[in-house]
């Protein structure tokens, strides 16, 4: 049986600096993003389109999406599977392509350095990148592969 879960969020622009979209430079492209009971996030465009260097950029921002996700799930993977892990970084990239008739992600590429509490455990946990892949929501939800290149090691 199916069930539906629903988000909600505000993205508030507040880059009007007096005179709105009346050019092109004119405004600013800062946001807020907040959702309630949570703090805010500055969000702006990538600098590459007038965005503020300062702040989340929506690219980034769908990156962190899928990497939080894939973490999430694959350390649900892991405790299901008794394998106990007891660090994880990850350090993705995204690659996005823009042509005059738009943009899109072309592809993403997550590099989770994972710590395992035993040698026995690092096998296993390689291979539950996979099915941690398969239950990401976010990861099912794009249309540009996602693709991992996970190091495990034991933890000293």
């Amino acid at each position: 049986m199916a069930r539906q879960h629903e988000y909600t969020a505000e993205i508030e622009w507040t880059g009007n600096r007096g005179t709105g979209t009346s050019d092109y430079r004119a405004y600013a492209r800062d946001v807020e993003v907040s959702a309630e009971g949570l703090p805010g996030i500055p969000g702006s465009a990538d600098p590459a389109f007038r965005g503020d260097p300062a702040r989340w950029n929506p690219e980034q921002l769908l990156l962190v999406a899928l990497s939080q996700c894939h973490l999430l799930s694959y350390l649900h993977q892991c405790a299901v599977n008794g394998v106990v892990v007891t660090s994880y970084v990850d350090r993705p990239t995204g690659t996005m392509t823009v042509t005059p008739a738009g943009g899109s992600f072309t592809s993403a590429v997550l590099r989770p350095r994972v710590q395992v509490a035993e040698p026995g455990m690092v096998e296993p946990a390689l291979a539950l990148h996979a099915a941690a892949n398969r239950g990401c929501f976010i990861a099912n939800s794009v249309d540009f592969p996602v693709r991992h290149e996970a190091e495990v090691t034991v933890a000293p």
